[in-house]
């Protein structure tokens, strides 16, 4: 098994003059070759040694996806350093107990502002390098060191890397934590390494060399890290977007495959809808229409259904006027399939999508087995499940319904926590999931066990599950289930504002505050409630809505940096709200 170095060494040897692009302005790209990539990773590795660091140092890297994060997170390695990746929208308090826990010797953030506030606030802050502006800190004067030590002593950089071995520590990536501080998850050469190749023999078995994907997930979360090297083991061209600009720059580069999160996908629909009622009354009602047909549609072929004649005729009209035309319009009209992970993707929204002729290949995995566990293959696929175990990976479930998960890309542990290793005594990883596999061997995720609500009447509810039901209804943009040592379960609803306001005729500056205190809107989304949880059982069913008077979000501390809900936050923030809509008085709604 190779060490990553060793790894990226072998994959940026074959050229390609666009193997990385930038977005840089409005319609502007800038490309790195692999070779160009190769020179600055080297240099960095360089500049790292000469600034005193040894093999198995920690190296923070803070910044938004972009070329120079790669070339940093290539220098490291090369170094022989370890990578210790750092989301940008972290809270500082817990910058700083990475960076202490770890004992980070150095780390790369994005801007000389960043590193002044990262400075300010966090103790244990090492020396930081940011990719913009000048200086002795700048990253072009630590790389210009590096080349310079380079060109001198080019003999140096194979033996940085020969001091590895595919069993040491390679990047020590935190878990977001919906609790508590994070955990460092230890994640070796051979972790990553074998997880890639698995993961691109299974996954993207139909990406050929030279073809484009499209990369808009932050490289620090492992299910984007590991998508990287998997492109590259494809040999893809990988073009980097941020999220605002995402809708734009698919029809730019009309990516062949690309991975993604399922509120991207939630939030893609809404997108459709909401410009289908700015086109007018005919389009506002045409095309959620033909969504619902085309899902009804898929629904039945993937079930091996034979339609009737009636939705046949349905789906022809609805696929003449709106379903053929929407991948075009969005810059999906190469795309072969999309990948999904890191959260449940509700099955009508994937077979959805496939009205449109799209498929999804939904997977699964945690931070701590480097992601992946399970995938969909194209020509293997079942909507609703997470898809079969990759190569060399073994998956079981224990009495309890956990599934335990043992193989080459699972971790070696979490960083200084003797005491808290999830581990059975004979080697599987406890997952904390809960799930089976049907009769073909496709895994099925039901929740996670620590979230599993029980009702004073004993029921268990799966959290997880209601959620992703009620995230079929465009309308509810953010939405969480409670309801322990409760009679029934909940919801707490953010909607989905804008589409609200327009539903509605409200001035689009209206605040979220305002409108969830309307009768109408409340109504409006209850009913919406009930016809998307209809199909759930009796004891699973929503009895009350609570409209919640804002998004939740990152900066407020209710969302990890990967965008789960930190359940206790949540909980204690809008207590309020919670005790009101349980005691029926919905109206009495306090901020969070």
């Amino acid at each position: 098994m190779q060490t990553l170095p060793e790894f990226l060494a072998d994959v940026l040897r074959e050229p390609c003059e666009r193997a990385f692009g930038e977005r840089l302005g409005a319609a502007q790209w800038e490309y790195t070759s692999t070779t160009e990539m190769r020179r600055r990773a080297s240099a960095l590795a360089y500049g790292l040694r000469e600034a005193g660091l040894e093999a198995g140092d920690r190296v923070g890297l803070i910044a938004n996806n972009r070329i120079d994060w790669l070339a940093a997170d290539f220098g490291i390695l090369f170094a022989g350093c370890v990578v210790v990746p750092i989301f940008a929208t972290l809270a500082l308090d817990q910058v700083d107990y990475i960076m202490g826990d770890c004992a980070a010797k150095l780390c790369f953030v994005e801007t000389a502002k960043d590193a002044e506030r990262i400075r300010a606030a966090c103790p244990h802050a090492p020396r930081l390098i940011h990719f913009d502006g000048e200086g002795p800190d700048s990253l072009e004067a630590f790389e210009a060191a590096g080349a310079a030590a380079a060109a001198a002593h080019p003999s140096r950089l194979p033996s940085f890397t020969l001091q590895q071995t595919p069993d040491e520590l390679a990047v020590l990536i935190y878990t977001s934590g919906t609790t508590g501080n994070p955990k460092g998850v230890v994640l070796t050469h051979q972790n990553l390494v074998h997880n890639a190749v698995s993961s691109a023999e299974s996954g993207l078995a139909r990406l050929r060399p030279g073809e484009a994907v499209l990369s808009v997930l932050p490289f620090a979360h492992i299910f984007e890290h590991c998508a990287l090297f998997a492109f590259l083991t494809v040999g893809a061209e990988l073009f980097i977007t941020q999220p605002e600009y995402l809708l734009e720059d698919l029809k730019a580069v009309r990516p062949r495959v690309m991975a993604l999160v399922p509120r991207i996908f939630e939030r893609v629909l809404a997108s459709i809808v909401t410009r289908a009622k700015e086109g007018g009354a005919v389009r506002a009602r045409l095309v959620p229409w033909a969504l619902a047909v085309g899902r009804e549609f898929a629904t039945a072929r993937v079930e091996r259904r034979r339609p009737s004649f009636a939705l046949r005729a349905q789906y022809a009209l609805a696929r003449r006027l709106v379903l053929a035309k929407i991948p075009p319009a969005l810059g999906l009209d190469r795309l072969d399939y999309f990948v999904s992970g890191s959260a449940a993707l509700h099955r009508d929204i994937a077979l959805t999508f496939a009205g449109l002729g799209i498929r999804i290949c939904e997977g699964y995995g945690l931070t701590e087995t480097s992601p992946v566990v399970t995938v969909n293959r194209f020509d293997d696929l079942r909507y609703g499940s997470v898809g079969k175990p990759i190569r060399g990976v073994e998956v079981r479930i224990a009495g309890d319904g956990e599934i335990l998960v043992k193989g080459p890309s699972v971790m070696k542990g979490y960083y200084n926590l003797p005491g808290e290793q999830p581990f059975t005594e004979d080697g599987w990883f406890r997952t904390g999931d809960i799930g089976a596999f049907d009769e073909d061997g496709f895994l099925f995720i039901t929740d996670r066990k620590k979230e599993l609500i029980k009702t004073t009447a004993g029921k268990y509810v799966a959290p997880s599950r209601v959620e992703a039901a009620l995230k079929r209804s465009v309308y509810v943009g953010q939405c969480f289930i409670v309801g322990d040592g409760r009679p029934h379960p909940i919801a707490l609803v953010a909607p989905s504002w804008q589409l609200i306001r327009d539903e509605f005729g409200l001035p689009h500056d209206l605040s979220p505050a305002v409108i969830a205190e309307r009768e109408d809107v409340r109504t409006f989304i209850e009913r919406e409630v009930a016809e998307n949880t209809a199909d759930l059982g009796p004891f699973e069913q929503i009895r009350r809505v609570a409209l919640l008077p804002r998004d939740l979000t990152i900066e407020d501390g209710e969302l990890s940096p990967t965008l789960k809900v930190k359940r206790r936050v949540v909980e204690r923030k809008f207590a309020a709200i919670i005790e009101s809509a349980y005691s029926g008085n919905n109206g009495a709604r306090r901020k969070g």
